[in-house]
């Protein structure tokens, strides 16, 4: 064939065959076609389309609308390239997470995946990729293309839970003095001095008590409830603005509503017809660690296991990262036993991290438990045991209510205090399989009639008809009881008659039981300290109103706002200051307590100007941009928020704090979807709000719509059926028509 002939020939099949993109443009334009969205009131899409590949597909683009950049962000973090967007400073926390996620793996798993996830999956990224099609002024920070491989790598909706185990600070002291040599790690090495150092300051933030992430769940059977329907509170505590509320609708039996963590296809958090579901925070043990007797032979590690040794397994892992002059990049090699890969350093050791690692699983679980009708449905997702960092919350329109716990957990030689790193090369530390579903502290239908979890352990979740802890192995869980545990069972128990209000009422009981023993502790401090104590006259009308209160928390309450700032001064002064809230980490003198109140009245006076101040003058939400870092003016509107951390006990919570430009407290976490859900056999019904709003668009009616409910608790009316959005819909439109 000559030239002329090949040029020809070329040119008929360039015209002759659709480009990628044409093909692309041509599924995408043909599955919006097939999606409708409804925008209520509130802003909030209800996506609706004949298969379920319809609905994912309308349900990204809704979120890419309506927070682009958070969805990108769930997945620039979820595959370990954070430091393209940020810099230098992300290395190692995307090294973290390149040693459990690479894209290679996914793409395998992905290909091997059953024909309906994988549609499913086609239709996350197109929804996505559509988006960005339509809306070109939107620029990405790293994902200018979503793959449908990606969506396995956040498949479970608190994103890297269990990675978040591996400390970076350790992680960079073993990988980050160049390449790893036995001859280097010796006693008073530069490796040495950098792993002692990273376990001063993880030992320095383990003792520094953090603020309560996790959430709230109730559910409440028949028997206790006024109309004979089984109730169920969903409210997650997270950092704000963590979650899209939307509904997905199919002709193929799906119809959830709920919280959708930002860029994931299924509801993480919500409810169908007949059936809802709500995670917590699980303490249930779900990895280990191993120290490893390494040797080095002709520059190949080797690791003790019985009487032999096997080689480790070596890895390079490239970080690109951004710079001032362009993208850059560091190459790690890093080393893996069976158990998992070595993530630190201690006491001559090497350890080695086992989690679980069963994305395409756990991808299954997410998804298909939103289209369960009821326990028995719900109960078969369960077996896939991938639910490794929740505990679940249940209700039906059969009336069942259940707490299931976290269903991965390792079955595991009970020799070992398996809350330690245990010896790697005894055989007898090697997992054996996973526990069943009838083997984890389950709760179905208790007798109490209701069940309950605040992150806390599950030896109270039913009240008396609560798991024994003695019929379980240690490793089940390694949860505490919390201030908020306890009083999420004095709200639950002899209650016969809750309501949807009723319920919303109790999430929202405003008992402080942390202040149960440590403010009359005080008073009483003062009652004893000798009139010549300067103290005394100084801080009589405080104690005055300590002794007077309730320990309930108000807006207007001022011993709210100076049981707080006490407790915080106490909590610092008990805790070396280091910060340390929720209670004091060793017992204070009387003379300490008086201490600690006059330095909280020294705070309050000198941030806002007299010592007796509300607390709502303290405690404020505010929403000035769509950052997810958020930032705070004192100058600038801001609500009042009666509510305050759940470190006190308090159900509803709200983590607040002063920021270095700012007197008053604003909050980032806790409160961040509350519903109240009803279910009867004819209907379910439901009322929610969302911090702030749904769209974190500056300028949309929806940034902050909500604030002033959220703020109060006042929730809002679900428009779960067609007939409730007459009147209250907004717009309709089709992706890629919304204009």
């Amino acid at each position: 064939m000559n030239k002329l002939a090949v040029l020809l020939a070329f040119t008929v099949a360039a015209f002759a065959t659709p480009s990628a993109a044409q093909t692309d443009q041509a599924r995408w334009a043909q599955r919006a076609g097939a999606v409708t969205i409804t925008r209520d009131s509130w802003g909030i899409p209800h996506v609706r389309g004949t298969t379920d590949a319809d609905v994912v597909f309308g349900a990204m683009y809704a979120q890419a609308e309506d927070d682009f950049n958070r969805v990108e962000a769930n997945f620039i973090t979820s595959q370990g390239r954070t430091a393209e967007a940020v810099g230098e400073s992300a290395i190692y926390a995307d090294l973290r997470m390149k040693l459990f996620i690479d894209p290679d793996s996914m793409k395998v798993i992905y290909a091997k995946s059953p024909a309906w996830l994988q549609t499913l999956m086609v239709a996350w990224a197109d929804g996505l990729n559509f988006y960005l099609a339509r809306h070109p002024a939107v620029k990405p920070r790293v994902i200018t293309k979503f793959e449908p491989w990606m969506a396995l790598t956040f498949s479970e909706g608190s994103i890297g839970n269990d990675i978040d185990g591996v400390n970076v600070s350790q992680l960079q002291a073993f990988y980050g003095n160049g390449p790893v040599k036995i001859a280097r790690m010796g006693p008073g090495s530069a490796f040495e001095r950098a792993a002692l150092a990273a376990d001063a300051v993880r030992a320095i933030d383990d003792a520094v008590e953090k603020e309560p992430s996790g959430s709230n769940g109730m559910a409440v059977s028949p028997k206790n409830t006024k109309a004979g329907r089984a109730l169920l509170l969903i409210n997650p505590h997270t950092s704000f603005f963590f979650r899209e509320e939307l509904q997905m609708t199919s002709d193929e039996g799906l119809d959830a509503y709920g919280a959708s963590t930002w860029g994931q296809f299924f509801i993480y958090q919500g409810f169908n017809r007949t059936a809802g579901w709500m995670h917590t925070t699980s303490a249930a043990d779900r990895s280990d660690e191993f120290l490893e007797t390494v040797s080095e032979k002709n520059g190949a590690f080797f690791y003790k296991v019985g009487t032999g040794e096997r080689p480790l397994t070596p890895k390079v892992i490239t970080v690109p990262y951004k710079t001032a002059s362009g993208m850059a990049e560091k190459k790690f090699t890093v080393y893996y036993t069976h158990f998992g890969p070595i993530v630190r350093s201690t006491g001559g050791k090497w350890v080695a991290i086992r989690i679980m690692q069963e994305p395409l699983k756990a991808l299954t679980q997410s998804y298909t438990r939103t289209k369960a009708k009821n326990l028995a449905e719900f109960r078969k997702t369960m077996d896939l045991l991938t639910n490794s960092s929740n505990n679940t919350l249940f209700a039906d329109a059969d009336g069942n209510v259940a707490y299931l716990h976290a269903n991965f957990i390792p079955r595991r030689d009970p020799k070992f205090d398996w809350t330690r790193p245990v010896d790697g090369s005894d055989p007898a530390s090697e997992w054996k399989g996973l526990l069943s579903f009838d083997e984890a502290p389950n709760v179905l239908n208790p007798a109490s009639g209701w069940v309950y979890n605040s992150n806390d352990w599950p030896w109270a979740a039913a009240g008396p008809s609560s798991p024994k802890q003695s019929a379980f192995p240690s490793y089940v869980d390694n949860g505490v009881e919390s201030h908020r545990g306890r009083h999420a069972v004095m709200v639950m128990q002899d209650k016969k008659d809750f309501t949807i209000q009723g319920l919303r009422d109790a999430a929202y009981d405003s008992y402080l039981p942390g202040f149960e023993k440590s403010v009359p502790a005080l008073v009483k401090a003062w009652d004893d300290a000798p009139a010549a104590n300067p103290l005394k006259a100084k801080l009589a009308e405080q104690v005055k109103l300590l002794r007077a209160w309730d320990l309930r928390w108000s807006e207007a309450s001022i011993p709210t706002s100076l049981a707080i700032f006490y407790g915080t001064e106490a909590n610092r002064l008990a805790a070396g200051g280091r910060g340390r809230r929720g209670g004091p980490a060793v017992e204070l003198t009387s003379d300490q307590q008086l201490q600690a109140l006059d330095a909280a009245c020294a705070k309050l006076t000198a941030d806002f100007g007299k010592c007796n101040t509300p607390w709502g003058d303290i405690n404020r939400f505010q929403r000035l941009n769509a950052k997810i870092e958020s930032e705070f003016d004192d100058s600038a509107p801001s609500t009042a928020v009666g509510f305050p951390s759940a470190n006190w006990g308090s159900l509803a919570s709200f983590g607040a704090r002063q920021y270095p430009n700012t007197k008053k407290w604003y909050g980032t976490s806790g409160n961040s979807f509350v519903a109240v859900v009803e279910f009867g056999k004819d209907s379910v019904r439901a009322r929610a709000v969302t911090a702030g709003g749904l769209n974190s668009v500056i300028g949309s009616p929806h940034f902050n719509d909500q604030g002033a409910r959220y703020a109060t608790g006042d929730l809002r009316e679900v428009y779960f059926y067609p007939n409730q959005l007459k009147g209250h819909t907004e717009r309709v439109y089709q992706p890629g028509k919304e204009k």
